[in-house]
């Protein structure tokens, strides 16, 4: 099966929206990640014309570039680059005057059905994207808990069921692993850490569907070869599907080459000790984020945002897998989460929630 109807497969089994209440969005307001928009969503389906957009190579990439008309973009490419304005440099339109909006494309293939909007530099032609989507609790969940237990930090706001999310730059994972993992030893073997790390991650915070079309991988050049981080940048399926193996990217056959480089380069003590630094990061940032942390759960745990029965699928696979009966009185999805933590990490931090 092809990447493309891989990604079909996927879309003809898209999960449910599930819109942020009331509760969600007082703490996205208490976060400062809730404001008042000038554009919204629906907006920016006013478009007149899409044209295919191809690759370098000529191939689909499932993206439409979409036009409109005049008395439109006048009113919408301003807001646009005001949004830009306040996701970058906190509403000051005067350091972006020299922007404007150079593109959008249209997904109808994500859940979310993204727009993509192309930010370019008028003097030297440098650009940048963000997005614009509908709002999901599910992905607003996934946000949120990236930006607070990954090293890595999210830009995202909502209105109404419009969602905002900033570009995440790097190398495709699908496109890494056909092109980057024949490198130096020195360099398959931070490659197979990385992703043990990342597996780690998602598992202990249920983001599922990490298949390498999913995330990104950053290369940084390192004084005797590179350093790789991994980064998703899909938060659709942050605790949704029943299945505890959908929440370990090593399962995915599209990362089936990663995982034959981490049997070749590790053994079950490295890995278990790639493991366990991972545990140790996500400690330590729950220690500084400890509260915040707290009112998400809270929303989360009183919050529907899977099938019941997915639920109790999952608590039933985790409980086996744990050996534990903890799961087992879970009820939402929030709740497994919060137990998930509560198992990884350690009793001082458990006993406060």
């Amino acid at each position: 099966m092809s990447v493309y109807e891989s990604r079909l497969d996927v879309q003809s089994r898209k999960k449910v929206f599930y819109p942020i209440n009331d509760n969600l969005r007082t703490y996205l307001g208490k976060y400062n990640r809730d404001l008042k928009l000038m554009v919204q969503y629906c907006d920016l389906l006013r478009f007149q014309l899409s044209v295919p957009l191809l690759d370098k190579e000529g191939n689909d990439t499932l993206w439409e570039t979409v036009y409109y008309e005049q008395r439109e973009m006048e009113v919408l490419f301003p807001a646009l680059t005001q949004i830009y304005a306040i996701m970058n440099t906190s509403g000051d339109i005067e350091v972006t005057e020299h922007l404007q909006i150079a593109q959008i494309d249209y997904c109808t293939f994500g859940n979310s059905k993204p727009f993509r909007i192309r930010v370019i530099n008028k003097f030297n032609d440098n650009y940048d994207y963000f997005y614009v989507k509908v709002a999901d609790a599910s992905r607003v969940y996934g946000l949120e808990l990236e930006h607070i237990l990954s090293p890595n930090r999210i830009g995202y706001l909502t209105d109404g069921e419009t969602l905002i999310e900033d570009h995440i730059s790097g190398l495709p994972g699908d496109v890494f692993i056909k092109t980057r993992l024949e490198t130096s030893k020195f360099n398959q073997i931070r490659i197979c850490k990385e992703f043990v790390k990342f597996n780690e991650r998602c598992f202990i915070r249920l983001l599922g569907d990490m298949r390498s079309y999913n995330y990104v991988v950053h290369i940084t050049p390192d004084i005797e070869g590179n350093q790789y981080r991994i980064r998703a940048i899909d938060f659709d399926q942050q605790s949704y599907e029943g299945r505890r193996q959908f929440y370990l990217p090593h399962y995915f056959k599209e990362n089936k080459l990663l995982v034959l480089l981490g049997i070749k380069h590790m053994d079950s003590k490295t890995m278990r000790q790639y493991q366990e630094e991972e545990r140790s990061l996500i400690n330590n940032r729950i220690k500084l984020v400890h509260y915040r942390l707290m009112d998400l759960l809270t929303c989360m745990k009183m919050d529907v945002i899977a099938p019941q029965r997915k639920v109790d699928q999952l608590a039933e696979e985790l409980s086996e897998y744990h050996n534990v009966s903890a799961f087992s009185h879970c009820r939402s999805m929030g709740e497994l989460v919060e137990e998930q933590l509560n198992l990884y990490l350690s009793e001082r931090i458990k006993s406060t929630w």
